[in-house]
């Protein structure tokens, strides 16, 4: 009985709900350790009950997965009382762990430097992705972003670029000289025919490049520069944010620069601002 409701319910996260296939794969172990655990009937499960079964996960995981597997345990009692199975939520009155906030990674200014001079230049790839480097560390895009960029966005005489970020909000934000110098580079050298709505940065059969292929390109300059830190998708964009606030830049600026719609999410990067601080109270004050 418990697993053709629980199949039920993945048909319906899967139809209805066009949940992503690693979303419901995670689910689906979540609700499956789940069930394994019980001594009861899925259906007879109280909050009494699930209580203990929080406690147990308490020793072996952290916060985010406790959340996760709840989060996953709550959408299948909820799918069950629409369902007209089960006499309610017994998860009401269960709250789920607040993850913590990690302090992202990032690249020193070092470090930046030499993944930004890894790729040699010399032909048209490298010349690209020394371009698409210089753009996402200069910019501080979200790799998404920068795949989604055509040849109008670019301002280059003005030193700007049009971002469409997340929810299609759009954003100017300024690229430094580097990255206006080594984008002209590789549009000279590509010598491309697409008109202005094409791709910006393609691949090598003169199609838009994608988040994939960029990030293992990334990956590949990261181990050539000897970085042996781990990466992420996101690691140059944490380096520019963090570099920004490390040299006085205020939140509120970053925020707009990253396009983040609350300065909450751009709070991650206060453990800079808080060093800063630091700094500068040993400098400064008389009795530090």
């Amino acid at each position: 009985m418990s697993s053709q409701l629980i199949e039920s319910f993945f048909d319906h996260l899967e139809v209805e709900r066009g949940l992503s296939p690693h979303t419901i794969k995670a689910y689906r172990n979540d609700l499956k350790q789940y069930a394994r655990w019980l001594k009861v009937d899925i259906l007879k499960a109280d909050s009494s009950l699930i209580g203990q079964y929080v406690s147990e996960l308490r020793k072996r995981y952290g916060p985010s997965s406790i959340a996760r597997k709840l989060s996953a345990i709550r959408m299948f009692y909820r799918f069950l009382h629409s369902e007209g199975k089960g006499s309610g939520n017994p998860l009401e009155d269960i709250t789920s762990p607040r993850p913590g906030r990690k302090i992202p990674r990032y690249l020193s200014l070092k470090e930046v430097e030499r993944l930004l001079n890894a790729p040699s230049g010399n032909t048209l790839l490298e010349i690209r992705d020394r371009a698409i480097l210089e753009v996402l560390y200069g910019a501080g895009l979200r790799i998404s972003e920068l795949v989604n960029l055509n040849l109008s966005d670019l301002k280059l005489k003005q030193g700007w670029i049009r971002v469409l970020g997340k929810g299609s909000k759009e954003r100017i934000i300024p690229l430094g000289k580097k990255a206006c110098q080594w984008v002209r580079r590789y549009l000279r050298a590509r010598r491309t025919g697409k008109g202005e709505d094409g791709p910006l940065f393609c691949n090598r059969y003169g199609e838009r490049i994608s988040r994939q292929s960029c990030w293992k390109m990334i990956k590949k300059y990261a181990r050539k520069a000897g970085i042996n830190k781990e990466m992420s998708p996101h690691t140059l964009r944490h380096s520019f944010a963090t570099h920004l606030l490390s040299r006085d830049a205020d939140l509120r600026s970053v925020q707009e620069l990253l396009g983040h719609s609350n300065i909450s999410t751009t709070q991650i990067y206060t453990h800079i601002t808080q060093e800063r601080l630091r700094r500068v109270y040993k400098k400064y004050h008389p009795r530090a």
